[in-house]
């Protein structure tokens, strides 16, 4: 019988390393495919040295790889749509718009015209079904970052390490000589690096110095840009004075103000309820409205009890269980129905 073709989206990880040795040994025809998403101007990103990786891993392995650009994707769908969503004031996530509108998109339709009966990538996560399921690893779970994924895709979607822990995963890598078995794991997006994030932001956003307010309109200090700081921020305020930390409550984007309070447990940085837009569940179509069950608001964040209580005129109307910290407009809320996920929205501003 015909071997399955596999293509796995090689980062030059020890995940997608280990992704694809596994779909070898379980007797696929494999292809590594790496991914060139950013223009490397001045070395911070680690582009080709991650190549270099998937080179090494790959002849280890014992199967071909290739190189494809989306270099122009990238920029028009994802990171242009992230200046826009700072200009606006907002929070965005770019790692969940790359898998929409990149790795389960373009790459993924690059995939099928290669002929390939499966994409496959070294995500912490499992499907069933055309379900997508948690990881058996939770401290590694990357579900939050892939509702955007429909049942349709997700039958042609293998994610070969999703039940496995972070450590067994090293541990096979290393018991097989593969190059990136003890390598760092990558943080944060690749055209920032290891540059301060502020500092890259603003060869794009230029700085624009504002006030800092209390609710109450008390100007508290100096800023460099309302886009530049997130609901809940503590670090890198610079506002002196007695008492606690300060920290961001809320924006106005129009006047350049970012709204502060003293206190980690200040009310303003607590609510019950949020909105939410631009929904995309997994299944196609929502739960069973009231729903109850549990959600995120942000990736590390332990599940929240909530109830979906209405969705009227495509806004998402979710009240919690207990009051959430720092809901942040434009962040994605996920939902949850025990291990499997269910889809989730951007949370709207208040």
């Amino acid at each position: 019988m015909k071997k399955k073709k596999v293509v796995v989206g090689m980062s030059g990880g020890v995940d997608s390393s280990v992704a694809a040795l596994l779909l070898k040994q379980q007797g696929y025809e494999v292809i590594g495919l790496f991914m060139k998403n950013w223009e490397d101007k001045d070395g911070s990103c680690t582009a080709s040295q991650d190549y270099d990786d998937v080179i090494r891993v790959c002849n280890t392995i014992g199967i071909p790889y290739y190189t494809i650009n989306f270099v122009q994707e990238y920029w028009d769908t994802v990171f242009s749509h992230f200046l826009r969503e700072l200009k606006l004031g907002y929070t965005p996530n770019p790692d969940i718009l790359c898998n929409r509108e990149i790795k389960f998109k373009v790459f993924f339709q690059k995939a099928m015209e290669l002929g390939a009966d499966y994409l496959a990538t070294g995500h912490y996560a499992q499907t069933e079904d055309g379900l997508l399921l948690r990881s058996v690893d939770q401290e590694k779970d990357q579900t939050y970052f892939l509702y955007t994924l429909r049942k349709e895709t997700l039958q042609k979607v293998l994610f070969p390490i999703g039940h496995l822990k972070k450590n067994e995963v090293r541990e096979i890598a290393l018991r097989h000589g593969l190059a990136t078995a003890q390598k760092k794991d990558s943080t944060g997006i690749c055209f920032i690096g290891e540059r301060k994030f502020r500092d890259f932001i603003s060869q794009y956003i230029p700085y624009q110095e504002g006030h800092f307010e209390t609710l109450g309109g008390n100007p508290v200090g100096t800023h460099q840009g309302a886009a530049f700081y997130t609901i809940g921020q503590r670090k890198g305020l610079k506002i002196g004075g007695a008492g606690e930390a300060w920290f961001v409550v809320d924006k106005d984007i129009h006047r350049n103000v970012v709204y502060v309070e003293q206190g980690v447990d200040h009310p303003a940085l607590y609510n019950t309820m949020l909105t939410a837009s631009e929904a995309s569940w997994v299944s196609g179509l929502p739960p069973q409205i009231p729903a109850r069950c549990t959600a995120k608001i942000r990736y590390r964040q332990p599940d929240q009890e909530c109830l979906l209580e209405k969705i009227e005129h495509d806004i998402l109307h979710v009240s919690f269980a207990l009051p959430q910290r720092a809901i942040t407009p434009r962040q994605a809320i996920v939902f949850y129905d025990g291990a499997v996920c269910l889809g989730g929205a951007l949370i709207r501003p208040r």
